[in-house]
């Protein structure tokens, strides 16, 4: 059995009925996005609960909360994660989705439009080429940390308002010591299994580097 929508309302059981309405209609608009656009493989859009939304909010279990007005950057935001299902859990803050791939954006457009989402703004573009400032960037697994540093280093707002300075929250799997020492990072590794009970989550961190 895949998860449904209420695997969100288990872990987050005190977000409002506009919030679970807006997680809940995740289930229609990409299948409907997928089969003109593929952001999400075939076989996986069943896991679309667990594997991509959950997973995306692992960020908001590790942080806890953002200040109201907090900008965030999610690069190679694919189909919108983890900017969506992070956009619908913190409506006070501003998110950028950026990814190379254009028709990626039309569908992150689209699900943020069709959810009522002011707070998102989605763009076609890569990261080097963008030269705004933000507290924090987000993505999940787009390279090595080794060469996605470089593409954001310079992001970064000097002032933090965050209960955590500003910096990389990163969601990856796997062995990721090699990758951390090959990056030079000062990073932290907070396993998804502190705070979700599934399988799938036990080799999964979020990376955190304060910049």
């Amino acid at each position: 059995m895949n998860p449904t929508v209420d695997i969100i309302f288990k872990y987050f059981p005190k977000i409002t009925e506009t919030q679970k309405q807006q997680f809940a209609e995740l289930a229609t608009l990409y299948p409907h996005w997928n089969s003109q656009i593929n952001v999400i493989s075939r076989k996986d859009i069943e896991s679309l609960y667990l594997h991509h939304v959950l997973h995306s909010l692992g960020i908001a279990k590790f942080v806890g909360e953002f200040t109201a007005g907090t900008r965030i950057l999610d690069v190679g935001t694919g189909g919108g994660f983890p900017g969506i299902p992070l956009a619908i859990m913190f409506p006070e803050v501003q998110f950028h989705l950026v990814d190379s791939i254009g028709k990626k954006i039309k569908v992150v457009r689209e699900v943020a439009a069709a959810l009522g989402l002011k707070n998102v703004e989605a763009d076609h573009i890569r990261a080097e080429q963008i030269e705004d400032k933000y507290d924090f960037v987000v993505s999940r697994a787009v390279t090595r940390l080794a060469d996605f540093t470089p593409w954001i280093r310079n992001k970064f707002e000097r002032k933090d308002k965050n209960a955590i300075p500003n910096g990389i929250l990163y969601l990856k799997g796997g062995d990721l010591s090699e990758e951390i020492k090959d990056a030079k990072l000062r990073a932290e590794l907070h396993s998804l299994t502190d705070f979700f009970e599934e399988d799938f989550f036990e080799t999964k961190y979020v990376v955190y580097v304060p910049m």
